[in-house]
This record gives C-alpha cells, structure tokens and sequence, in this order.
C-alpha cells in the first residue's frame, strides 16, 4: 500500500513540476482525439446504451497539470457536438478522473471547474482516488474509459527478481546483458498479469457495449537496445548511480 500512495508526479506548477514538464504525454493525448471522437459517435448512436440519457466518462491515471482534463474535454466536446449536430439535447455527463492517492488532487479539482463549463445542460465533475488495478467504480456504469501513458506502471516489482535479488538495471554492464533475457521477461509476465487483472476490472465497470480509449508506448524491434531505447538506457544508468549514493 506503501507504494500506492508514494507514487506520483511533480505537484505544482514549479520549473520541475509536471504541469510543465508533459509535452510529450500532451502530444500523445492529441493523437488519441479522433478515437475518442469515434467512440462518443458510435456510443451516442447506441440507442440501447444511451436510453436514460445520462454518460459516464473516466479517465485512468489522469495525472495532473493541463493534461489531467485533456481527454475528457474532447470526449465532452465530441458529445456536445455530436448532439447539437443530431439537434437533440445531450445527455447528463458524469466526468470521474482517477490516479494514485498521492497525486496533486487540489490542482485537478480546479482544472474540473473549467470542465463543467463545456457540457449541457449538466456536467457533474469527481476525483477517484485509487490504483486501476483494483475495482474503482459500480458495476455497469462507466460509458467510456480513457488512459493516456498509465498502464505502463505495474502494480509491483517482479516477484521473482525481488527473491533472487536481481536489480531490474544493473550498473556493470556485463552483468546486465547477462540477465537482460531474465529480467525482461520478469517484466513482460508481470505486465500481462497486470494488464489482464486491468482488462477484467474495467470489463465489469462498463455499461454493455461501452467503449475503452487506450494508448501506451512500445516498439516494434525485440532487440535491447534500438535508436528509441537509448535514451531509456542512458536514463536508467543514472538513476541507478544516484540509487547507489543514497
């Protein structure tokens, strides 16, 4: 439980903080507008789906700064335009955001403010506090989930690196090629765990044919170290310089 509530980012808007350090997690929000765009249309279009003119929107691993709405704004917005184009009122929207307990909750709730500027005639706005791994809404509730950049964090170290004392980057570089196979594959199962358990929870907190809006970074290439990963690789040895000093 430690760990749940110690992970975050950077509150604030510091130089270092996340507000201003997101540009990247911002462009791949972007990325992701007209999938969450197509969503809200086939959601809306769901006759069955929508019969009580009311939608659940959540965002997983929301994060803070200007990105912690970016997502549910554009899935507000597709919605109030998909409606006005139909001339048809909108339905009520419930916007929920979720991350870690330590995450800068008090910069979220006042970037929700603005939130419930953009939807008519009623968008009520909440905070959810809690890990994606474990149950976090009703059953059936939940029209559309978003993530951007989350489901990358694991719920845990390896057990098996953990009791064999294996360091996920070993500074000697000799060593760390050596267990590269191991580790990488301690990493992989636990992400599949992971993400099954992740895959499971939300399938019991969507209504019937809701919609899931997800993004995540891979690669295309097996190989350890690829142009892409090198900065992965110089980041990891630094880290692990610093971990060793402490």
């Amino acid at each position: 439980m430690a760990s749940k509530q110690m992970v975050h980012m950077n509150h604030g808007q510091g130089e270092t903080s996340y507000a201003h350090n997101s540009s990247f997690q911002s462009a791949e929000q972007n990325r992701m507008k007209p999938l969450i765009e197509a969503a809200i249309v086939e959601l809306c279009s769901n006759t069955t789906t929508m019969s009580h003119g009311k939608m659940v929107i959540a965002d997983l691993g929301c994060s803070c700064g200007p990105n912690a709405v970016a997502l549910v704004s554009i899935a507000l917005e597709a919605t109030h335009s998909h409606f006005l184009w139909l001339r048809q009122p909108p339905p009520e929207v419930s916007v929920l955001l979720n991350d870690l307990p330590y995450n800068d909750f008090n910069a979220v709730v006042k970037s929700l403010v603005a939130v419930r500027q953009i939807g008519e005639p009623l968008v009520v706005t909440g905070a959810v506090p809690g890990s994606f791994n474990e149950r976090l809404f009703l059953s059936a509730s939940v029209h559309l989930f978003c993530s951007s950049n989350s489901l990358y964090w694991l719920s845990k170290a390896p057990e098996d690196l953990r009791i064999n004392q294996i360091p996920a980057y070993d500074i000697d570089e000799n060593a760390r090629r050596e267990r590269l196979p191991v580790v990488a594959g301690a990493y992989a199962q636990q992400f599949r765990k992971d993400f099954t358990l992740f895959l499971q929870l939300r399938a019991k907190e969507l209504v019937p044919e809701g919609r899931m809006v997800v993004s995540l970074q891979g690669r295309r290439s097996d190989e350890p170290v690829t142009e892409s990963s090198l900065i992965w690789g110089t980041a990891a040895q630094i880290l692990g310089t610093m971990a060793s000093e402490v």
